[in-house]
């Protein structure tokens, strides 16, 4: 990538620990930190679990709620002074299926502002391809296009991270 920023893309398991890592790493930078939430709350228990992120993330963040229009997001705070965490790609994945948006064109559209930042980008998803085979078309669907804007974005990130079970494992950088 030819860009002046830093791209970094943490995948891991549900509960693995891959959103505090990127948050202590987001701290570590000294840099202004933005939260980019890409999660709705369609329910109590997804509302319970969005304030216990507010909650553990602490003070210091400016939040930014994206559910579907991540980039104009990202353009709108992209600044060298700034650190950008983004949870999660695949949330915002989700959204827009639910959307019947173009997903690759969308992950184009990421991607191609990805190299153009000029901040600190962490993007936090969860990486699906590891167990069985779904048993139905959307799910099987949403695993394919999860693992599709993985691999385009691993490519060309600075690095890349597995966490689990609470541990980074560097993958590339």
């Amino acid at each position: 990538m030819t860009r002046s920023g830093h791209v970094s893309l943490v995948l891991g398991g549900a509960r693995s620990g891959k959103s505090s890592y990127s948050e202590r790493v987001a701290i570590a930078t000294g840099l202004e930190k933005h939260y980019v939430a890409t999660g709705r709350a369609y329910d109590a228990e997804m509302e319970a679990r969005i304030a216990a992120h507010r909650t553990d993330r602490g003070e210091g963040w400016e939040t930014h709620e994206t559910p579907l229009d991540l980039v104009g997001t990202l353009r709108s705070i992209n600044a060298p002074d700034n650190v950008i965490l983004i949870d999660c790609l695949t949330l915002w994945i989700t959204n827009l299926m639910m959307e019947d948006a173009d997903i690759d064109a969308e992950g184009a559209s990421l991607l191609a502002h990805l190299r153009e930042c000029s901040a600190r980008v962490i993007l936090v998803s969860n990486e699906v391809g590891l167990g069985i085979v779904p048993e139905n078309r959307m799910a099987r669907e949403f695993r394919d296009h999860a693992g599709r804007l993985h691999q385009r974005i691993a490519a060309e990130a600075d690095e890349v991270f597995f966490v689990a079970a609470g541990l980074p494992l560097k993958m590339k950088g």
